[in-house]
């Protein structure tokens, strides 16, 4: 195609879509906002972005370069927040791991992505030293803990990971190179349950986050806002908790990881930082409000995105007679991976009640930046850069 191109000034800057760029407005606009992990962590985006440049300084010390691997083993917590940015900002691949895999499962993970180091919660440590005489490329293992000393362990640990970070400088120059670079990778089952690597790179990840921040325009019900509270309840594990914590990051928000989940714990955090904003599988929501502690926690202002299966007519008619705005998303792990979500309009608040729940049902509206194909009604995702039917 041809066409007129615009004369560049001589300082102009060809802006590439690296996950550093996530956190440029975040950093100058969060204000007081926090980054908090239950009850073991709080503090402000300035602080998150120096313990992001002090973990850069921490790998970079154990020999981690561009094009490496580096494998965590966490529940949700602040520190898999600030491996989602430091890890790919040093151009090297973030390997979430499912803790929930058996053993076997796990090495064959650790060996297939070939993860160069491994940060460990303290509750996994027995899990990686069954199968570390069979660990073929993990040359470095940190050790995470909440706040207490760190255990014994067999293991040939480069140390704590607070320690560590407390023991390097807070500046690291993050260098740019080529957006299309692997930034993330971790693993699901096909259809015959045999395990398969997905991966991203730093420029899908951009574009997700920027789709996912930037729907909020099409339906104001159901968006996010630097205004709102933000809380997993999705594990991070499991695609990046959908892509939201970028999301969330870019926008500013207020972010609360819970750690290890119980539903009492999920309650009380989400009445005590005032979470107004989450998303989980239809069982999560359903063991929330079954929990009778939840009939004492205000659960109205609070938007939920399910996923991961369909969610009952009945269970979402139950949420919203709590004040909970829940509303269906859809998506594949191959896609980054939300790829609609319910489409709500204030004008819709006319409608009858089952009219208002069958449309919180309904994944129907793409997000900004994706395109669905007609053809066998099978989903392809434009935003990613890349062919992806599922």
């Amino acid at each position: 195609m041809t066409g007129k191109l615009i004369d560049r000034t001589a300082s102009a800057y060809d802006d590439r879509l690296l996950i550093k760029r996530i956190l440029d407005t975040a950093f100058a606009l969060s204000g007081g906002n926090e980054i908090v992990c239950s009850c073991v962590k709080r503090y402000d985006y300035k602080t998150l972005y120096k313990r992001i440049g002090q973990l850069a300084n921490v790998l970079n010390r154990l020999g981690i370069k561009a094009g490496d691997t580096v494998g965590i083993l966490d529940w949700d917590s602040h520190r898999y927040l600030e491996c989602l940015f430091s890890v790919p900002m040093m151009g090297a691949v973030l390997h979430t791991l499912n803790v929930r895999r058996p053993s076997e499962e796990l090495l064959y993970t650790l060996n297939h992505a070939e993860d160069h180091a491994l940060l460990v919660h303290a509750d996994f440590l027995p899990l990686v030293e069954k199968i570390q005489g069979a660990m073929k490329t993990v040359k470095s293992v940190i050790v995470l803990t909440d706040g207490k000393p760190a255990p014994q362990t067999c293991l040939d640990a480069a140390g704590d990971y607070e320690t560590l970070l407390e023991e390097s400088p807070g500046d690291f120059d993050f260098l740019d190179f080529n957006e299309n670079l692997k930034a993330a990778t971790f693993y699901t089952t096909d259809a015959t349950g045999m395990l398969k690597e997905i991966c991203f790179s730093n420029r899908q990840l951009v574009l997700h986050a920027l789709a996912v921040a930037s729907s909020s325009a099409q339906s104001a019900p159901g968006g996010m806002s630097r205004n709102d509270v933000y809380m997993p309840l999705t594990p991070i594990s499991h695609i990046h908790a959908w892509g939201f914590p970028y999301a969330a990051s870019m926008l500013g928000m207020k972010q609360v990881y819970p750690g290890r989940y119980t539903v009492d714990m999920l309650l009380g955090l989400i009445a005590k930082e005032r979470v107004t904003f989450s998303h989980c599988v239809p069982a999560v929501l359903h063991m929330l409000l079954g929990c009778p502690a939840s009939a004492v926690v205000d659960l109205s202002g609070l938007t939920v995105i399910t996923s991961g299966s369909a969610v009952s007519k009945e269970l979402c008619r139950a949420a919203r007679q709590r004040g909970i705005n829940v509303y269906t998303g859809y998506g594949l792990s191959e896609t980054c991976p939300v790829l609609t979500t319910a489409h709500i309009e204030p004008l819709m608040g006319a409608l009858s009640e089952k009219e208002q729940t069958d449309l919180h049902c309904r994944a129907d509206r793409p997000l900004p930046l994706c395109e669905l194909a007609r053809e066998r009604l099978m989903p392809t995702c434009v935003q990613n850069g890349a062919d992806v039917r599922g």
